[in-house]
């Protein structure tokens, strides 16, 4: 399995998701031309996507999901910004759903944020296993037995709380940052993530950074602190952080 995120952050969201012959794209909050940039890279054409899930219809998640061919759409709601025909089926997501694509076994998973039915998805091609959650105010309990063990997170770190505090954004924004259908901080995503990873994780990929509230220094050495405090060591498995403005490219070459 290999993942290439193309794009991380407020002004817009796309990962790609590779196993055999199969590609998967999390998320199109991006323009179609930067997917396909990325995809040429593989030696792929955006004929070459297999399917398109989204985590929610907010725009920096859905705004360029309207250029998918339907029959390979899927989405937790119904209807997709652009999009006149309305999903169902297999097509429309339910938590904890199993949907087959190719070698891909991709389950959802229900998370709080402040548009409904908003997903994480697990993905498993057989050999390994990425977990793709962001946009979420906290990880529901239920959902941990799913996430627990994977070979490659891409996982929200989005604030640190003190810049936030200290940041000129007004007050209702920070609420909504901070709430339980907001945002992760990085100690939250730290904690939540000394409860999921193992021996068997090989890469984190912190995502959806606050440009204007968090740093990736600072989200790295938050999500390591909190892990050696939670587990008592930091685990070997590799670090880093996606951006909006780089892609950032990950697991088996």
């Amino acid at each position: 399995m290999r993942f290439d995120v193309i794009s991380s952050g407020s002004k817009g969201n796309a990962t790609l998701v590779f196993s055999g012959d199969s590609v998967i794209l999390l998320d199109f909050g991006i323009s179609k031309k930067r997917v396909e940039k990325a995809l040429e890279a593989y030696g792929c054409s955006f004929a070459s996507l297999s399917a398109v899930f989204l985590t929610h219809t907010h725009s920096d998640h859905a705004s360029d999901a309207f250029n998918v061919p339907f029959s390979l759409l899927y989405a937790p709601q119904p209807r997709i910004p652009k999009v006149d025909a309305l999903l169902s089926g297999e097509h429309l997501i339910a938590p904890f759903s199993l949907t087959q694509i190719g070698p891909f076994s991709i389950r959802a998973l229900p998370v709080s944020h402040d548009c409904p039915n908003t997903m994480a998805y697990v993905m498993e091609d057989g050999k390994e296993s990425l977990v793709y959650l962001t946009d979420t105010g906290f990880v529901p309990e239920k959902d941990f037995p799913y996430l627990q063990g994977k070979t490659y997170y891409i996982f929200e770190s989005n604030h640190d709380p003190k810049m936030l505090y200290e940041s000129k954004r007004p007050d209702y924004l920070i609420r909504r940052i901070i709430s339980d259908t907001g945002h992760l901080s990085n100690s939250d995503s730290g904690y939540y993530l000394s409860l999921l990873i193992s021996s068997s994780t090989k890469e984190v990929v912190l995502s959806h950074l606050s440009e204007e509230c968090n740093t990736p220094e600072k989200a790295l050495s938050t999500v390591k602190e909190v892990l050696l405090t939670q587990l008592g060591y930091v685990p070997e498995c590799l670090f880093r952080t996606a951006s909006a403005k780089e892609e950032t490219r990950g697991g088996e070459k």
